[in-house]
């Protein structure tokens, strides 16, 4: 076992960078204690849905400890999830919102804030020991990809090839279903790359599986 995720500190970058940003804070979240520390998956153990993020965000889940919270991303990502019953509610502010996840559990590719948003590769193979061990518990029918580094994560850590192509609402019928989403991120929302209907016909397409299944 790779042991308890907050205590990880393999990355000597990230450290020093989750760490500083917890002390410096940003000025509208002062009043926050922040996390600081790996971010923990999220959701059901026997869950049929999975999803794959990329990273926490610096002032997001880094901030509240909880994936997908706290930032712009999450509220588009944990709406979706509502309209489509898989969350319990459409909020994404803080941990203790009483938010529950039905049927789902959301993963990422790393479980710390990266500078810039961009992990390095020796930083994402020291976090796929806790990936690897997620999988071997974890039982999905449905795994959602969100964005290009979760996808081609996901698929070389289940050790599929040849490598498939990437394509947002791409329905892939691999044992679990795959599906290609673009990552809720600001540089995709604020562009119009990725649309709400876009998002909800992803997570709509998930629950269509399941429920067929």
């Amino acid at each position: 076992m790779a042991g308890p995720i907050e205590q990880c500190r393999l990355c000597p970058r990230l450290v020093e960078y989750r760490e500083r940003i917890a002390r410096e804070k940003k000025r509208e979240f002062r009043d926050w204690k922040y996390w600081g520390k790996p971010v923990p998956s999220f959701g059901c153990p026997d869950a049929r849905l999975l999803i794959i993020g990329l990273a926490p965000a610096a002032h997001g889940a880094n901030r509240t400890g909880r994936m997908f919270t706290g930032d712009q991303s999450g509220r588009w990502l944990f709406r979706a999830l509502h309209k489509t019953g898989f969350a319990s509610q459409p909020t994404w502010e803080r941990r203790d919102d009483g938010l529950r996840l039905n049927d789902c559990y959301i993963t990422a590719v790393i479980h710390c804030a990266p500078p810039g948003n961009k992990p390095l590769p020796v930083e994402v193979a020291n976090c796929s020991r806790y990936f690897q061990e997620e999988l071997q518990l974890l039982k999905p029918r449905v795994v959602v990809a969100l964005g290009q580094i979760a996808f081609h994560h996901y698929l070389k850590q289940v050790g599929v090839t040849p490598r498939l192509k990437f394509a947002h609402g791409a329905v892939y019928p691999l044992q679990p279903v795959l599906i290609a989403s673009y990552h809720p991120s600001r540089q995709n929302t604020n562009t119009g790359k990725l649309t709400e209907p876009m998002l909800d016909a992803v997570f709509a397409q998930a629950r269509c599986v399941l429920t067929s299944r």
